[in-house]
């Protein structure tokens, strides 16, 4: 398993809608294996394909406590959400250091083709269905800040590009 790099706003890929994935196979599961790897590194609660650049409708989500209930989801989509709302502060490693209360249905369910190729479909609540929710986002080309109104979408990506920039002059301050 390998931890893979987060390609970074505003990288096309983002913005790109990910491809359906026709089976399971060995391949889809080291690549399922190597986000499990890369999402617990961040920490993170989820983590989709085409953020480590892998153009797939892959995600994983793990929101328990403990660690360790990781759900692999291929080719995920939303049957039903619910009416009620839910407010979370949401972020991505594809744009570090910011984030956004996005409000979102409380509670989904999903259909998915899960880790042994068999279509699954599980109620989402919470966390959990604010994880998924964002991952499924992500496969569709779409980040959380795109729930914001666009005047505080500007204001985060704007606050975002400071932030790397100042890093990465730090960065060539200290190499200097």
């Amino acid at each position: 398993m390998t931890v893979r790099p987060c390609i970074p706003w505003p990288d096309r890929r983002l913005r790109t809608p990910a491809q359906p994935v026709p089976a399971i196979t060995e391949t889809v599961r080291m690549i399922w294996d190597d986000m499990i790897e890369t999402m617990e590194a961040m920490p993170g609660y989820g983590l989709a394909a085409p953020q480590i650049g892998i153009m797939l409708r892959l995600a994983v989500v793990d929101c328990s406590t403990r660690r360790g209930e990781v759900i692999r989801m291929a080719n995920p989509e939303i049957l039903h959400a619910s009416v009620k709302t839910r407010r979370h502060e949401e972020a991505s490693p594809n744009l570090p250091g910011v984030s956004a209360v996005v409000e979102r249905p409380r509670a989904v369910t999903v259909r998915f083709l899960n880790a042994d190729g068999q279509i699954e479909e599980r109620d989402f609540v919470g966390l959990w269905a604010t994880s998924v929710q964002h991952q499924i986002d992500h496969l569709n080309g779409k980040m959380y800040f795109d729930h914001l109104s666009p005047l505080r979408r500007r204001m985060l990506i704007a606050r975002a590009e400071k932030l790397r920039k100042s890093r990465a002059s730090g960065t060539a301050a200290s190499r200097g």
